[in-house]
């Protein structure tokens, strides 16, 4: 099976069915006529207007007053590319990578970018062959595009860079030759439509998003197994107290909640308590929150995946060629920056409940071991999870409250949204290791209980109790929280939520 692209809009379900189906791509015939003819009125305007053409006859950012010859408008582009490949940091991960290419032949193939057809042919062999460019996590401002990740992403069309193949890394020269294949020339215009764009901010933010989306689903359910073994109240999840305020991510939280546990002989109990702490009781406000700002951050990327955000735009339709801002990455940065401080709040409140979990309290012995003092239990991991929820709440400082001008004052503003994507990313595998220790320690205190734990519970444990066992003495407690997030990322989402329907 082949997906080609040339359909006018993705979801975000339909590209991550093309991106995780390892089936190959091509570009189909209406986009292919699209990216020849946004091509063919760019060569025309170029040999028969002599006026200045951002970027095509003039230099770039605050050079863009000098004037290029037009037999220098191929080197122009070359040179574009190469000195903006000036990544550093650690090599982005191949799922973000390959991303990355598929949403730049997206981008590309609206034909709106004037680019060759067989440069947007050579991204999509690079994306079916699995060849990787090696692309660098640091060094975009978000505001012209993601310029220096693109040019590395870039660099191998000319034959320059390094890729990953097949487990090994490459200069581009070599695998162009392994392959039979010749560099790209690039025309006028081409290395700016490739470096101007928001593929890394994109790739970055829909990965996290996609991360994010099933965090909360485990969130829920932790939340949930920690309510049980709390000996916590169903009445704070009834729905008509979500009703009456009537966000749609708490209602859906207490919804789970209640589905998860309708069948607890724990949860359903006579009651000496009369109210949960806030960690437990408000999980609808709270998670609920998480979830209405995974749908606003959803909307955002959604959007961006079909978006032209290269600079000028080609519209042959209209035959005009428009200098505009598209590559601005402020709706990215200010969705991601709030993603960062949603997941925060789920690691936030998820070690208020383990805290809550190991107090004494609740007919359970202190830090969660039969012989409290003689053993520290699970003291520490909280101690973890603290440390991890501290970093959290510094991270969650927004980038996109920043800006520093670049090129001589002519970017005078800029979103920082490559830096908040990599920061929210920090988050998230923060969060992770957080509710790891939330369901390690409520997996503990249930063996406490001597009701029963509802069904759906129990199912949700199953995995974990097959490797994790009950705890009687002091032994290292790592190799369980690590197994815990093994197990997790081993589970499909749709898994998670076959206990909460």
């Amino acid at each position: 099976m082949v997906y080609y692209i040339d359909k006018n809009n993705f979801d975000l379900a339909f590209l991550k069915k093309i991106f995780y189906s390892g089936k190959e791509i091509k570009i189909g015939e209406a986009a292919k006529k699209k990216i020849e003819k946004s091509y063919r009125f760019l060569h025309e305007e170029i040999q028969n207007n002599q006026k200045a053409i951002y970027g095509i006859n003039t230099g770039f950012g605050s050079l863009h007053r000098l004037r290029i010859a037009p037999e220098e408008m191929q080197l122009l582009q070359e040179n574009l590319v190469k000195s903006h490949a000036c990544g550093t940091g650690h090599e982005l991960s191949g799922e973000a990578v390959k991303l990355m290419l598929l949403l730049k032949i997206i981008t590309l193939s609206k034909g709106y970018s004037g680019v060759q057809l067989k440069t947007v042919e050579r991204l999509v062999d690079f994306y079916n062959h699995d060849i990787l460019p090696v692309v660098y996590e640091n060094g975009s401002l978000g505001a012209s595009g993601d310029l220096a990740p693109l040019a590395h992403l870039s660099l191998p069309l000319i034959g320059e860079g390094e890729v990953r193949y097949k487990g090994k890394k490459y200069s581009a020269r070599e695998i162009l030759k392994k392959l039979h294949w010749s560099p790209i020339h690039l025309q006028a215009k081409e290395g700016l439509a490739l470096l101007n764009g928001t593929q890394f901010m994109t790739a970055l933010g829909i990965i996290n998003l996609w991360e994010a989306e099933k965090l909360d689903i485990w969130a829920d359910l932790i939340a949930a197994t920690s309510l049980e073994a709390y000996n916590g109240r169903i009445e704070p999840f009834s729905e008509i107290i979500q009703k009456i305020r009537p966000h749609r991510g708490q209602a859906e939280t207490a919804r789970r909640i209640r589905a998860i546990l309708k069948d607890s002989e724990i949860i359903h109990s006579s009651k000496q308590h009369v109210q949960d702490p806030y960690s437990f009781r408000c999980v609808p406000q709270v998670h609920g929150s998480v979830k209405h700002v995974l749908n606003s951050v959803k909307e955002t990327f959604t959007v961006e995946i079909n978006a032209v955000t290269d600079n000028p735009i080609i519209d042959a339709d209209n035959r005009q060629i428009l200098s505009g801002g598209n590559f601005h990455g402020e709706p990215l940065a200010i969705a991601s920056d709030m993603l960062a401080i949603a997941v925060s709040e789920l690691s936030n409140i998820s070690e208020r409940r383990t805290y809550r979990l190991i107090s004494g309290k609740r007919q359970l012995p202190a830090y969660l071991t039969p012989s409290p003092g003689l053993n520290s239990g699970f003291m520490i991991p909280q101690y973890m999870a603290a440390s991890l929820v501290n970093q959290n709440k510094q991270l969650s400082y927004p980038n996109s409250v920043d800006s520093i001008e670049s090129s001589n004052g002519q970017e005078d503003h800029v979103s920082m949204g490559a830096n908040s994507v990599l920061k929210t990313a920090r988050i998230i595998e923060n969060a992770k290791y957080v509710l790891a220790v939330e369901l390690l320690t409520a997996n503990q205190a249930l063996y406490f209980r001597n009701k029963n734990s509802s069904e759906n519970v129990k199912l949700f444990l199953k995995p974990y109790r097959k490797e994790i066992k009950f705890i009687e003495e002091d032994e290292m407690l790592y190799p369980k929280i690590n197994k815990v997030l093994e197990i997790y990322s081993r589970t499909p989402a749709e898994v998670l939520e076959s206990f909460i329907k």
